[in-house]
């Protein structure tokens, strides 16, 4: 299952605000429509994210081929101002960005045909690195998975929000791969829906165990002794181990560590962001005030209700049991560790 991928000249997306009603592929062609399909959600999950950035610089590149060197570079420079004004919270998609940028600034005595080229094989790269990352995180993570577990997710950090494989539903692929005889809770997670809509159809899709419950409902089942272990992934994680992550998810970890439950954060360590000391520094979008006001179009509270709909919320690294990287686990103190890496 992939949300995204490159053919030929094109970036074919997964649109995922039909599903699960609706499997529609789109075919994108130049960048405008990447950032518009980032800004809408069409595309989403960190990491998916950071990849349809850089795709869509190459997508900028073709559109500016027919433009002399000079005008072809400031192109490429007005499209990555673009599409990072898309979504402030992901640190994914800057990262993308500034690899892709990193590319052309190398090369610019290089033709237009040239960096064409040297930039699609960079996008390449940070899909293919993405993928194989995934699977490693999975490896790792499973090992926190005991047989028989009953596991907790939030929002969708699966194959739809990556190149394939998953972060947090990496992991949970992992375990059920090696017949641990998991079973997954799936909070609807609202405005949007993403639990509902995007994980429990995902883990269907796969064969693995999913019940999909309201988000009210896991202080119940985890007083009840029904939850063993959570999994989330993660937007953008700061250099003590505070984790941004879709709304909601600073609740349930509060829950978690009350209950006495294992809370774990999966990554790529391309959303860990080691120039923020605190999660107080990440910058926490606000959407539509419309996607609270309706569900799928329909009107669901008064038109002209005040509506607060911050995106994301920051879970604090005491929260935090452990967070799974493809480099590995890291467990507190969350800044030796992470400085650990960052240094090898």
């Amino acid at each position: 299952m992939r949300a995204l991928s490159w053919q030929g000249n094109k970036l074919q997306l997964l649109d995922q605000t039909l599903l699960p009603v609706e499997k529609v592929i789109l075919e994108l062609d130049n960048y405008e429509e990447v950032a518009w399909a980032i800004n809408t959600m069409q595309v989403r999950g960190a990491p998916a994210i950071g990849i349809a950035a850089a795709y869509g610089m190459v997508l900028a590149a073709q559109q500016g081929l027919t433009q002399d060197k000079s005008k072809f570079l400031s192109y490429l420079d007005k499209a990555k101002t673009e599409l990072a004004e898309t979504r402030p919270t992901a640190v994914n998609l800057f990262w993308a960005l500034e690899r892709m940028e990193k590319v052309w600034k190398a090369n610019e005595d290089q033709s237009p045909e040239q960096l064409l080229a040297l930039l699609e094989q960079e996008a390449k790269v940070i899909d293919s690195e993405d993928l194989a990352g995934n699977k490693k995180m999975g490896l790792y993570g499973s090992e926190l998975v005991p047989h028989g577990a009953r596991i907790l997710t939030h929002c969708n950090a699966g194959a739809l929000a990556v190149s394939g494989y998953g972060t947090a539903l990496g992991v949970i692929r992992a375990a059920h791969e090696q017949g641990k005889n998991i079973q997954v809770f799936a909070d609807e997670t609202r405005p949007l829906l993403q639990g509902s809509r995007l994980t429990a159809w995902e883990l269907m899709e796969d064969g693995i165990p999913v019940t999909l419950i309201t988000d009210n409902t896991s202080a119940y089942l985890m007083k009840q002794g029904k939850i063993d272990l959570v999994v989330v992934g993660a937007d953008r994680i700061s250099s003590n181990g505070d984790v941004a992550n879709k709304i909601g998810t600073y609740g349930v970890a509060i829950l978690a560590k009350y209950h006495g439950i294992p809370f774990y954060v999966a990554a790529p360590t391309s959303t860990i962001d080691m120039s923020l000391k605190s999660g107080e520094e990440i910058p926490i979008e606000e959407r539509d005030h419309d996607e609270v006001r309706k569900i799928g179009g329909v009107q669901i509270a008064p038109a002209e209700v005040k509506v607060y709909n911050p995106a994301f919320d920051v879970t604090p690294h005491e929260l935090v049991t452990a967070i799974i990287t493809e480099a590995g686990i890291i467990r507190p103190p969350f800044n030796e560790g992470l400085q650990k890496i960052f240094a090898k």
